[in-house]
């Protein structure tokens, strides 16, 4: 979607880069580099993560809900940090410098984790009954444990994007970077599976030492290759970022709301559209341009392509606002599940126990699974039956839909399992097979393949060029702010209902459930009403803004 300009504008900056470098670094052989690095910086993250639920319950005796709260919180910092550090990279010091200073984070965090599996006084005493009685831990404790979790969490959002970018800057034409970005996929879901079954396993079943400290040898071999390849990498020069624009527009269309907008173009910082609040900020007042007809104050007159831009974005925050609600169910069952994991009989046969921390694997093969079907099967047959492909928004509404069903089928497979426990006096675990638990991720997965690349795809095309990567950006930022509201909403009921008690054969889970369905349905009918005033595929706006840019940094 990107027009002339803005193409002639990036062949300009990658001739610049190809120039400065020459031929000897970047291209396909930084790829091994790359891809080994993340497989193992990825194992050493997801190894800890995935199980810290069950880590928390059984080795610091936190109480199942405050672990599913904690679980959340790191979750939503793995969403929203991300953006930080893009930020960072694309302002200051580049994507290199911010991955390595990352990995070494996530390093320090990881090996403090470990340090309280090994050392017996950065723990407390083990509880057998999990009774009242049970050793709470002391503020060195707590404070080993947090510092070690905010370190490695830190550390994995800050190279989690900055990487795949690195990675990206690597090549010249679009289809090097979409052949890069698929197989990176695979490598990030590779590291995925491994974390969240070998890493886990060896974690429940064999030692918590050694698989923490598998975690700190991955994160320690991932970052030694990364360096090692460095000589080969492509350093693009930190540019400024383009959210730094967005808030220079902000704060120069604040600075001048009593200015009269008029409708002269030639009153503006090349050229206007529309009377709108944040014209403003492309207005020329006294003192705002020098001699040469550059700026002289940065954050009180922006160029109208900037402007454009953000309006581009601030008119999809309707419908980026319609995913938040989508993904706030799926971060509560994803806590919820682990805790029904523990209160399931997890045995395969006599000598295999599934790992309750493994679980949530299935949703992330189901989504794997159900993309490759949806884009070679289920597309084209639907394009044969009513003449056109599926639109961006129709599949959306799938994942919507999809998401509601995964939470009803949670309060129906949780009301089962509470019934198994009853008639059991209740006991934990119920004589209920975990297996049951894999209908509502296998959906909630599939769900997630019609609308999470889908929503990416989304923004990308309604974005400037110079905002594409913000589309991944946005999504992921979803997933923080969700895992925000699902712990909001978690403490509610904890606090307002007798719900979510320490034993769930207490309480009443599958109530969470419905409510979550409930919010869900809503906000899909609230998607519906917004989605009918969005035209697919009209580029105009970003196109408009894109030219602007161009005109204005060849004047800079």
């Amino acid at each position: 979607m990107a027009s002339f300009d803005s193409k002639i504008e990036r062949n300009d900056v990658e001739a610049e880069i190809s120039h400065s470098w020459g031929n000897k670094r970047a291209g396909w052989i930084t790829f091994p580099v790359i891809a080994g690095a993340m497989v193992f910086m990825g194992v050493g993250g997801t190894g800890w993560m995935v199980n810290l639920i069950v880590f928390l319950i059984e080795k610091f005796n936190v109480n199942r809900i405050d672990a599913a709260q904690i679980f959340n919180v790191v979750n939503g910092c793995i969403g929203l940090l991300p953006v930080l550090a893009a930020i960072i990279a694309d302002s200051f010091v580049g994507c290199f410098w911010v991955t390595s200073i990352s990995s070494f984070i996530a390093l320090m965090g990881t090996l403090l984790l470990s340090l309280t599996t090994t050392l017996a006084p950065l723990r407390p005493d083990p509880c057998v009954n999990k009774s009242s009685s049970c050793a709470t831990p002391s503020n060195l404790q707590f404070g080993v444990l947090y510092a070690g979790i905010a370190l490695a969490t830190l550390g994995a959002s800050g190279m989690r994007l900055t990487a795949v970018t690195l990675g990206a800057d690597q090549f010249e034409t679009q289809q090097d970077e979409s052949t890069f970005f698929n197989w990176i996929f695979c490598v990030e879901f590779g590291a995925l599976i491994i974390g969240s079954t070998v890493v886990v396993y060896i974690e429940d079943s064999v030692s918590w030492g050694i698989g923490f400290w598998l975690c700190v040898a991955a994160n320690v071999i991932g970052l030694a290759i990364f360096l090692l390849g460095s000589r080969f990498y492509r350093r693009s020069k930190p540019r400024r970022s383009p959210f730094l624009s967005l808030a220079r527009v902000f704060v120069a269309s604040i600075w001048k709301r009593k200015i009269t907008v008029t409708s002269n173009s030639d009153d503006y910082y090349y050229g206007t559209r529309q009377k709108q609040f944040f014209n403003r900020a492309a207005l020329k007042t006294e003192g705002d341009v020098k001699a040469d007809g550059s700026i002289e104050k940065k954050w009180r007159l922006c160029t109208v392509g900037e402007v454009e831009d953000l309006k581009t974005l601030v008119s999809a925050l309707p419908l980026w606002s319609t995913s938040i609600f989508l993904a706030t169910p799926m971060a509560a069952q994803s806590s919820m599940t682990i805790l029904q994991a523990l209160a399931t009989d997890r045995h395969l046969g006599s000598h295999f126990e599934i790992p309750p921390g493994s679980v949530l694997v299935l949703t992330t093969v189901a989504a794997a699974l159900s993309l490759a079907i949806i884009e070679h099967f289920l597309c084209p047959m639907w394009q044969k039956l009513i003449g056109s492909a599926p639109s961006l928004l129709q599949r959306i509404g799938v994942g919507h839909v999809l998401n509601v069903l995964g939470m009803v089928i949670s309060a129906l497979v949780e009301s089962h399992r509470l019934q198994s426990a009853h008639s059991n006096n209740r006991s934990m675990p119920a004589p209920m097979s975990v297996l049951w638990l894999f209908p509502q991720l296998v959906v909630v997965g599939v769900g997630e393949a019609f609308h999470l690349p889908t929503q990416v795809t989304f923004y990308y095309q309604m974005f400037p060029r110079k905002f594409s990567n913000s589309a991944t950006i946005m999504v992921t930022a979803v997933a923080g702010i969700a895992c925000y509201l699902s712990v909001g909403l978690v403490d509610l009921a904890r606090r307002h209902t007798g719900w979510l008690p320490e034993n769930l054969n207490d309480g009443r889970l599958a109530l969470v459930y419905w409510t979550l369905a409930g919010v869900g349905a809503v906000n899909f009918g609230y998607y519906c009403t917004i989605a009918r005033f969005y035209r697919e595929g009209d580029g105009t706006d970003s196109e408009k803004s894109a030219k602007a840019n161009v005109a204005c940094n060849e004047q800079e």
